[in-house]
């Protein structure tokens, strides 16, 4: 073959090549944008499609007991017989501990959360003062609850429910059939064991009228409507959460009125959907909150919202993405933690 043969084969081979290499990057740069096929999240017309969100089931109150020896209590284990006004509570998870601060009980005892500081941190400090720690949530140590003599066990059938007979051999155990949904109910369960019923229901009509206050900041009922908002969790070792309408925050937002997109309709139990980071355009909503559990490098928060897709989701451009503590708008569940995130989210989405 002639040197200028050779030369022209080169130029050609390089040229296919070339050319090749730019039709899989147009190729990646499609799926990556497109996720699964779908596209933005945005309609035709530019708006978000809301969420398929049920109603949420009414909260039913159990009688108050009267006078001060023992009554019954209807669980998920069963009827249980406990005392009227209990003084030595253990919880043994992060909603029984958020409904017992919330109606002005300290417990002896309580399991902690998988964090630094052992208890959630938006909980006060004052309150948690004299709070034995009885081992890591799903894990309690028996023997350290049981050295409390309690008069009274608080926790689910989710969390604790395979060690039942054990807990009840130390003190009457309340249990409540999940940790979150539908948590409104379980706070009456809690409410009932503790003997605390009027307060509980100030504390939920206190809730009721700070949510209408935050609906009316954001510009009333058909506004807070018109406004689709999603909750992104970013997890290590799992893959991207975008929450629903059966989630506890997914409550909450609905409660002043605006709630998440269509991306979670059909998740399982209502609760979330997952996403990976060439997916993360189906998050977009008028405006994002987003929490992290773990490292932001391995839950790949840092990845995923220093590329593209994210930085081009129209909550990010116009401003209205935010990040918020996980151990209030997740781990945290019950009406302590969902009055402070009314406040965050009168804040964030109404700050010029």
């Amino acid at each position: 073959m002639s040197r200028s043969a050779a030369a022209t084969r080169h130029r050609t081979t390089t040229s296919v090549a070339a050319a090749t290499a730019l039709a899989a990057t147009a190729l990646l740069l499609t799926a990556c944008g497109s996720g699964d096929g779908e596209g933005s999240a945005a309609g035709p017309n530019g708006s978000f499609t809301p969420a398929d969100c049920p109603a949420q089931p009414a909260t039913t109150w159990p009688a108050p007991a009267a006078g001060n020896g023992t009554r019954k209590i209807a669980t998920a284990m069963g009827e249980v017989s406990a005392p009227a006004a209990p003084r030595r509570v253990v919880v043994l998870d992060t909603a029984e501990l958020d409904s017992a601060i919330t109606l002005g009980i300290t417990p002896v005892g309580a399991t902690r959360s998988d964090v630094a500081s052992g208890f959630l941190d938006y909980l006060p400090k004052d309150k948690l003062a004299g709070i034995k720690d009885v081992g890591k949530i799903g894990a309690p140590d028996l023997e350290a609850i049981a050295a409390l003599k309690p008069d009274l066990i608080l926790t689910n059938k989710a969390r604790d429910g395979g060690r039942y007979d054990q807990l009840r051999q130390i003190a009457p155990t309340v249990m409540t059939e999940t940790t979150g949904y539908p948590w409104k109910q379980n706070f009456a369960v809690h409410a009932a064991a503790l003997g605390r019923i009027p307060e509980a229901k100030r504390a939920v009509a206190a809730y009721a009228a700070h949510a209408g206050r935050v609906t009316a900041a954001l510009g009333g009922p058909a506004a807070a409507k018109r406004r689709r908002t999603n909750v992104v969790r970013f997890v290590e070792g799992a893959d991207t959460r975008i929450y629903g309408c059966r989630s506890y925050i997914g409550t909450i937002l609905a409660d002043i009125g605006t709630g998440p997109t269509s991306v979670v309709n059909g998740s399982k139990d209502g609760l979330m959907v997952e996403v990976g980071p060439e997916q993360i355009n189906k998050a977009d909503a008028d405006a994002l909150f987003y929490a992290t559990y773990g490292s932001p490098e391995k839950s790949k928060e840092a990845q995923i919202t220093a590329g593209p897709l994210w930085k081009n989701l129209r909550a990010v451009r116009n401003g209205t993405a935010q990040r918020v503590d996980d151990q209030l708008w997740i781990q945290g569940i019950g009406y302590t933690a969902a009055g402070r995130i009314l406040d965050e989210v009168q804040q964030k989405l109404t700050k010029k």
